[in-house]
């Protein structure tokens, strides 16, 4: 009898929401981590008087899931803080706030901006719609069928579809200029819709900027106490229905009798025996565990990209204090802090030439505004996520430009806190080198894979493994950010996999 009914490889938290449907159905599972803490990339740790994430912050896909709820993570510890405003947008200048509220926005915009607002409405009208559809793309396992029922026909578009299809393939910082005329407006929503990877310019990238109506769906939230609250909760979920997270285990290879997976080889040599297994780490990890002859061709030319951004870290001795808006409501939800669309071109052609973007366009979040379990007394997190930034750089070393980097994160934020230098009193620089090592993510991707068109639903990670079975290899399944729907704090691909299991192990498939 196998040790296991499923090996789980890596503590992500898509392998976390997998694992925690597995194990509430009464299946024997096992999770292998590298790591000292669960979570991955969603996790948090005590650091020098302050709590700081270490990967993702705001939690907004995963509201938008029935996670929460169907593994009823609220009984293990989960409590999510309300943010309200979701958004705080400046360019230095002027300041504007996205509400959960879309009447609200629309109010604020209108008065600020006269005709933005009728504009921010009808956009939201627009494409509402069409966001929920990719909402439900994203729950399900993708294939033509699904795209096609859920994309098109979930969205509502009826004999409209002609007209809707070519905005939907545009890039989108076309389709902002097409709704937005006010650029103060229009480049926050551009620097999120950026959050994705791709630039303003891509083709085929309009719906990374159409799902913005979401956000005043879902809200954004933020897990009391830090970002891993979330992981920390499915590791409860998973152990009270007898599931067992293994930390500083790392796996060194995939046991296989002829083409199937049978269970994992630890970091120490033992073996662990299982009826499956699926790999929650980044493909390229997940590839090294495999022998050579059972990685299929396609698999071989997965594009991971050049790095993607880059984090400060800091714990300040006194509150924020922005310029253009002193008030509380500046603290709470995310700050997009871009001068204006030329800024993110500018930092976008810097890493091209394989430099650190100089004058970095930022999302600045401040989360200590709404749970001081963040902060000592009187004090403040600050986190600066900033884009672009190349791994592999044209001249020198992470090493040694880590410093230079850094100091142009600070110099683009003191445009907002022009005293925020004087505050710090703790920090934290995670390069994409730090990224790279820490999380081990190839080239410092955070979405693992490049969320092109060429590797994005069925396609991802490539044609022939997007429905989370592992081509050639039975019982090895796939989880994680390099599987549809892609990176984000969503467990989606979890869910997902998860159900694919459920059905194989129902069916006796393994």
């Amino acid at each position: 009898m196998p040790d296991l009914d499923v090996a789980v490889v890596g503590a992500g938290h898509n392998a976390l929401v997998a694992a925690a449907y597995l194990a509430r159905a009464g299946y024997r599972v096992g999770v292998f981590e590298r790591r000292g803490v669960p979570g991955g990339a969603v996790s948090t740790l005590d650091y020098q008087g302050f709590r700081f994430d270490l990967g993702g912050s705001a939690h907004i896909l995963i509201r938008l899931t029935p996670i929460p709820e169907e593994l009823e993570l609220g009984r293990y510890g989960l409590e999510y803080i309300e943010l309200d405003p979701l958004f705080h947008c400046s360019d230095g200048q002027e300041s504007w706030f996205i509400w959960r509220s879309v009447e609200q926005t629309v109010a604020e915009l209108e008065a600020r901006y006269p005709g933005q607002g009728e504009a921010y409405s009808r956009f939201v009208r627009d494409w509402l719609p069409f966001a929920q559809a990719v909402k439900e793309a994203f729950m399900a396992s993708p294939s033509p069928l699904n795209l096609g029922r859920k994309l098109l026909l979930g969205a509502g578009f009826g004999r409209e579809w002609r007209r809707r299809l070519p905005w939907i393939l545009r890039p989108y910082g076309e389709l902002a200029r097409a709704y937005f005329s006010e650029e103060r407006v229009r480049a926050p929503l551009v620097w999120m819709a950026a959050q994705s990877g791709p630039p303003p310019t891509e083709p085929l990238s309009g719906p990374f900027l159409l799902w913005h109506p979401l956000y005043h769906l879902s809200g954004v939230a933020r897990p009391r106490g830090g970002s891993g609250g979330l992981s920390q909760a499915l590791v409860r979920a998973i152990e009270a229905h007898g599931g067992r997270i293994y930390l500083e285990s790392p796996v060194r290879a995939v046991l296989l009798e002829g083409s199937r997976a049978v269970g994992l080889r630890l970091g120490d040599g033992q073996t662990v025996s299982a009826r499956a297994v699926l790999a929650g780490a980044h493909i390229q990890k997940t590839l090294e565990l495999l022998p050579p002859e059972r990685v299929p061709e396609e698999a071989r030319g997965l594009r991971v990209g050049n790095g993607f951004g880059m984090v400060l870290r800091l714990g300040l001795s006194q509150k924020l204090r922005y310029r253009t808006c002193p008030e509380d409501k500046a603290r709470v939800g995310l700050g997009l802090l871009i001068t204006g669309e030329p800024q993110l071109d500018r930092a976008y052609g810097d890493y091209l030439a394989g430099e650190p973007t100089r004058d970095p366009p930022l999302v600045a979040m401040s989360f200590s505004a709404v749970d001081d379990t963040l902060a000592p007394a009187g004090g403040e997190t600050l986190w600066l996520w900033a884009q672009y930034y190349p791994y592999r750089l044209a001249r020198g070393s992470w090493e040694e430009r880590a410093g230079e980097a850094r100091e142009a994160i600070l110099r683009s934020f003191e445009r907002h806190d022009p005293e925020v230098r004087h505050k710090i009193v703790a920090e934290l620089v995670q390069t994409p080198l730090w990224l790279e090592r820490e999380f081990a993510m190839p080239s410092a991707n955070v979405m693992h894979l490049e969320m092109g068109p060429d590797q994005m639903f069925m396609l991802r990670p490539w044609l022939g493994a997007s429905g989370y079975r592992f081509p050639g290899v039975r019982g090895l399944y796939l989880t994680g950010a390099s599987t549809h729907p892609g990176g984000g704090i969503m467990g989606a691909s979890g869910r997902n996999a998860a159900r694919v299991l459920l059905t194989d192990l129902g069916r006796r498939r393994l």
